[in-house]
């Protein structure tokens, strides 16, 4: 008989940086309902209590761990804390990012700053962290937190496009450097969806209705369990052969 896929993640632990809200909260959770335990990389470890109690109830083991993404040695021991705790580090979900918006003419050199040092910097210095356990152990797979973004231009949004393309290629780069330690490297890339982060541009109705119109092929918003359940895909044997790609969860966005 064949083997047949395998989608659970028992045994498995993971890390997902951002987890107290939106899109890093639903991935921390859904990781946990299949079966994995998760560390909880807060930029305020005081602020993830609540996902921490609703990870208990599925029966799993939570730790929240200090990580401000632009602090590289915030990013160094919560990695280290984690695996420490679990006694290996198995998923790494480089979750956390910022997008200041603002016409390109006027993007300062703070806003640039500070959106490099989080979705690019912190993401390549996370990657490294954890792929440093991961080589140790032979087993690993990292998913970054890509976007549309990545792939199409979205005005008052320069820098933030940028990094999410950077990230799609770095995926690429990580995937072959580390493949040879059974690791793999996979990026996800979604759409607008309802998020904390999202609220207040969706909150104005044109530019619900054009986000809308533009998501060609489903036209409506995604909820954030629908990017999570490709993070679990991801992280689970049944995508083993899978590595180097960034999957578009765009609602046909990009198709057109």
């Amino acid at each position: 008989m064949d083997n047949f896929p395998q989608f659970d993640l028992k045994g498995r632990t993971a890390l997902v940086t951002g987890a107290a809200r939106g899109l890093g909260r639903a991935i921390s959770l859904a990781l946990a309902h299949a079966g994995a335990d998760v560390a909880l990389g807060l930029r305020d470890k005081n602020t993830g209590s609540d996902v921490v109690r609703e990870i208990e109830k599925l029966g799993r083991k939570a730790l929240p761990v200090q990580m401000d993404m632009s602090n590289l040695g915030q990013i160094s021991s919560g990695i280290d804390q984690a695996a420490a705790h679990f006694a290996k580090l198995d998923i790494l979900v480089n979750n956390a990012g910022i997008a200041p918006e603002n016409l390109a003419e006027n993007v300062t050199e703070k806003d640039f700053d500070a959106t490099i040092a989080i979705n690019l910097k912190g993401t390549f210095f996370a990657s490294q962290a954890a792929g440093r356990i991961m080589i140790r152990q032979k087993y690993g797979r990292i998913i970054n937190m890509s976007s549309q973004a990545g792939f199409a231009a979205l005005p008052t949004e320069s820098i933030y496009c940028m990094t999410k393309a950077g990230l799609a290629h770095l995926t690429k780069c990580l995937a072959v450097e580390w493949g040879k330690y059974n690791i793999t490297v996979n990026a996800v890339a979604p759409t607008f969806i309802h998020t904390p982060g999202t609220e207040e541009y969706l909150a104005i109705p044109a530019n619900r209705a054009d986000t809308i119109e533009r998501i060609a092929a489903l036209h409506r918003i995604g909820e954030p369990m629908e990017v999570a359940g490709a993070v679990v895909f991801l992280a689970s044997d049944a995508a083993s052969l899978i590595t180097g790609h960034t999957m578009l969860i765009d609602g046909g966005w990009t198709a057109r």
